[in-house]
């Protein structure tokens, strides 16, 4: 199949022609070897020693053995003795303002924990969400991740451009970005469960998406930033937002987002105000289809899970999140089997502390074995979770997602011999299981963004301390009568 035409977002896998790559190809190569590789491609191709060619920003060849002989215009050559190359991690759902809250609400679920800090949240600005921004884009792009989304759906009145300060630094991570446009527009006085002063008007919310997309959404191939449209839950947008947000989102050609059957009780709401669970209710306005992706998808029946399978709706799970709030466990291994679309997300870092997203491929296979059995999800279903998965529900797996002739040169160089996994022979396994590994080489698009398991883009320390200087600015803010 050729090479599919600019701004493609079927999910689907593409191999690039001969001539698509020619013609995107630069001179100059980097050249690694002697590292094991998963490729994720669609045979779960692997070599216990091989190599990959950069050229450019795409990927030239994979295979065993060392690189071609003859090679021109290489600029590096990388010994990959001891690690373990993948595809880059792609996180698939993520609130990157949440950064600076987080530790709080401990021990309380959704509902609860949401109620707790919207008042918090509904100060954010524009300086803040650049730093949470930073804070967030540093720690995931540290531990692997090649490309980032995010749900940004507070927008207080005055803050300032808070979707340009997430891709401005995404922008200077050097990160490939898929920011959302969220919106709510049903205040608690209507019924919602957001306070009326976090919440914009429906129209307000519509015109702002589309100057979003018209503004900043890129559909090339090789794109370094797209935006998606992403009304934030049912329970805290109108049904006239959902109806008018996809067709806004189709009319542009931008995929859809948004949080669906989280908790019971949002599946109580949607019963009481709707009539239907949140699958049924989804699917009247417009909001089931290939080109939508939900966070968590946890409470779903047998019937939820085929019509996300009959649909191509894809799924964004996100493990540690949804245990951190009590929220249960998503039926994944079902889902998988169904042949529904999955990635991996860390979700907001009010809700996962950590927020690195390799450390998801662990904890995503512990919980489901918790849950059903040894065989639920097996270390290479994980990395395909975190990578090929992501890709799919991001509309990306054209490029990204797996190492592969002709696809975009976003590569993770993991070092595992030393002391947290050289005594785990597979080294699939070791990564999955094993302690974090560290990341030797990360390239997004052909360029590097960590070496030796610091980013080379900004600078940690200087990221770090903006964060905290920003994250006590809002407490003292919100704690202000």
């Amino acid at each position: 199949m050729a090479a599919p035409p600019a701004g493609t977002a079927d999910g689907t896998t593409h191999h690039v022609t001969a001539h698509h790559v020619t013609a995107h190809r630069a001179t100059e190569r980097i050249v690694i070897e002697n590292c094991a590789i998963a490729t994720v491609d669609a045979d779960d191709t692997e070599h216990a020693s091989g190599h990959v060619v950069v050229a450019g920003n795409r990927i030239e060849t994979v295979g065993p053995g060392p690189a071609p002989e003859g090679l021109t215009g290489v600029v590096r050559r990388v010994d990959g003795t001891g690690h373990l190359a993948t595809p880059g991690l792609v996180n698939t759902h993520h609130h990157f303002y949440q950064w600076l809250t987080r530790g709080l609400a401990q021990d309380c679920n959704l509902f609860d924990w949401l109620v707790a800090l919207y008042p918090t949240w509904a100060r954010i600005d524009e300086p803040m969400v650049y730093a949470a921004a930073r804070g967030s884009l540093a720690m995931m792009v540290r531990g692997g991740v090649t490309t980032a989304m995010d749900h940004h759906y507070v927008f207080p009145k005055g803050a300032g451009d808070l979707l340009g300060a997430e891709i401005r630094a995404a922008r200077e991570t050097g990160v490939r970005f898929h920011p959302t446009r969220g919106s709510m527009d049903l205040g608690a006085s209507d019924g919602g469960l957001p306070p009326d002063f976090a919440v914009e008007t429906t129209e307000a919310a519509l015109a702002a998406t589309e100057e979003a997309v018209d503004t900043h959404h890129d559909p090339a191939f090789d794109s370094m930033l797209r935006i998606g449209v992403a009304p934030c839950s049912p329970f805290s947008v109108t049904t006239e937002l959902l109806r008018e947000a996809a067709a806004l989102a189709r009319r542009k050609g931008v995929r859809l987002h948004t949080h669906g059957s989280e908790t019971v009780e949002e599946e109580q709401y949607c019963k009481e105000k709707f009539g239907m669970g949140p699958t049924d209710y989804f699917e009247s306005t417009g909001w089931l289809g290939e080109d939508v992706w939900m966070a968590h998808c946890i409470h779903m029946n047998d019937a939820d899970i085929a019509a996300f399978a009959r649909t191509g709706t894809g799924v964004a799970h996100c493990p540690s999140s949804n245990a951190r709030i009590a929220a249960g466990t998503a039926r994944v291994p079902d889902l998988l089997r169904a042949g529904v679309p999955v990635g991996l997300g860390v979700d907001g870092t009010a809700s996962n502390e950590s927020g690195e997203l390799h450390t998801e491929l662990r904890n995503a296979l512990l919980v489901h074995r918790l849950a059903g059995g040894e065989k639920a999800l097996n270390v290479r279903q994980a990395l395909r979770l975190g990578t090929y998965g992501g890709a799919q529900v991001l509309g990306r797996a054209d490029g990204i997602g797996s190492l592969e002739p002709g696809k975009l040169a976003d590569l993770v160089l993991w070092k595992l011999d030393g002391l947290g996994h050289s005594s785990i022979a597979d080294p699939v396994a070791a990564l999955v299981l094993g302690a974090p590994a560290p990341v030797t080489l990360s390239l997004v698009n052909g360029r590097p963004v960590v070496e030796n398991g610091r980013l080379v883009t900004v600078d940690e320390d200087e990221v770090a301390r903006g964060a905290r200087e920003q994250s006590r600015r809002l407490a003292r803010i919100a704690a202000a009568p």
